[in-house]
């Protein structure tokens, strides 16, 4: 009795490991991998009742739509999972989040406009993916970093107009790319695309010509072929401006700071803020063409010509300001730090502000000045002469106000 219940467990195992839908055909293979082929057979979805051991799954040329969510949840296990030449247009994320072992993927020849890229996380063993022939027209910056054994990638074929700096980075091992045939607006947004395929190991196949569509002075160029001087890194430089004169006012001092950026396209200007109490990004003019600021940004004015002014400044204004200069050839930024101190002698509180500072012995900038770009310092210190009481002749007080007095503690490196 016990030999054959021995027999039909055998059995029972085998038969399990050999389990394979009908519109399929299944056999080991000698190296042990256990193949599905179910290709050709008009299947609108993927089969169920595949052996959880199946390592090779075929299902090329078929009339599968879409691709739910544990889609190949049966199927742990497999390697290589070819879905080339279906009608695939819609794919849930968590169709592949599975298939952590997966070595080789073919969705190509489809109708994929949008994917799962966060599915692509778990497949760190990748090393062959094909989406060439899709109807992608955009992917994420970070979506293949996750590929560390990549070694061939196929995005021909496509809708792409544009790829973010950096798509190719973090892939070490990736030997092969095509991307041609795609229609790029050759914007100064793919100008990092020139410089990497010059410097790069990596073979960009070229199975068609990766030309570009747009703009219409670059229509029909390599994408390789963008002229460098359309395309101009920024610079920026950060200068104060103050009004030094004798004039006295009771409304508190105002800090007035000037960015003046260059590049090709022109840069936009932003500014970082950060103080002891918050932090503020302001991304554009805060102060309309009628000289109304909007409401949210109020305490800092933000002029289109890359001024800001900050009226009353206090010590609740201290802190970092940064101007920073934005194209699509990338960003560069500045800062200054500013602090502010007051006493009926400007030099004693910047001696006692900035220890370093007695070695420069505090040098006085006017209006329009530019933070030296030469100076080794860190910080600028703006030292403000507070309201005081000083006695008249009459022996009566009066109040005394002598304000926007700036002294340049430090030089500061302020170009780029």
């Amino acid at each position: 009795m016990r030999p054959l219940l021995c027999c039909l467990g055998i059995a029972a195992l085998l038969g399990r490991s050999l389990a394979c839908p009908s519109a399929c055909s299944c056999s080991a293979k000698k190296n042990g991998r256990l193949l599905a082929e179910c290709a050709y057979k008009e299947l609108l979805e993927v089969p169920r009742g595949l052996s959880p051991n199946v390592s090779i799954l075929t299902l090329s040329a078929n009339r599968i739509g879409w691709l739910r969510r544990g889609a190949f949840a049966e199927v742990p296990e497999v390697q290589s999972l070819w879905l080339g030449y279906n009608q695939i247009g819609a794919v849930e994320p968590g169709a592949f989040a599975l298939l952590a072992q997966l070595k080789n993927l073919d969705l190509s020849h489809n109708k994929i406009t949008d994917f799962p890229w966060q599915d692509l996380r778990n497949l760190s063993g990748l090393q062959i993916l094909k989406m060439n022939n899709n109807r992608l027209a955009g992917l994420p910056r970070d979506a293949f970093h996750a590929l560390k054994d990549l070694r061939s990638l196929w995005l021909n074929d496509n809708q792409l107009t544009t790829l973010a700096e950096g798509t190719f980075d973090k892939l070490p091992s990736l030997s092969q790319l095509q991307i041609f045939n795609n229609p790029f607006n050759c914007s100064c947004k793919v100008f990092w695309l020139k410089r990497w395929t010059e410097s790069t190991s990596v073979s960009i196949t070229k199975g068609g010509a990766t030309l570009c569509v747009a703009p219409g002075r670059l229509k029909g160029r390599a994408v390789t072929d963008i002229p460098e001087h359309h395309c101009v890194a920024p610079s920026v430089q950060l200068t104060y401006l103050s009004n030094l004169d004798n004039s006295v006012t009771y409304d508190g001092l105002t800090l007035t700071l000037h960015c003046s950026v260059a590049g090709s396209p022109p840069p936009e200007i932003r500014w970082k803020i950060q103080t002891s109490s918050r932090g503020v990004e302001i991304n554009g003019p805060t102060v309309a063409r009628d000289g109304n600021a909007k409401q949210s940004q109020e305490r800092f004015l933000v002029f289109k010509n890359g001024t800001m002014a900050i009226p009353r400044f206090s010590k609740e204004d201290e802190g970092i300001y940064t101007c920073l200069a934005v194209n699509d050839v990338g960003t560069r930024e500045v800062s200054v730090n500013v602090a502010l101190a007051g006493s009926e002698n400007p030099a004693e509180d910047l001696l006692q502000d900035d220890p370093q500072a007695s070695q420069l012995g505090g040098q006085s900038c006017y209006k329009g000045d530019e933070m030296d770009p030469s100076g080794a310092g860190e910080k600028l210190v703006i030292v403000y002469h507070m309201p005081r009481e000083s006695k008249s002749k009459a022996g009566g007080a009066v109040p005394h106000v002598q304000l926007g007095t700036l002294l340049l503690a430090l030089g500061i490196a302020l170009s780029w």
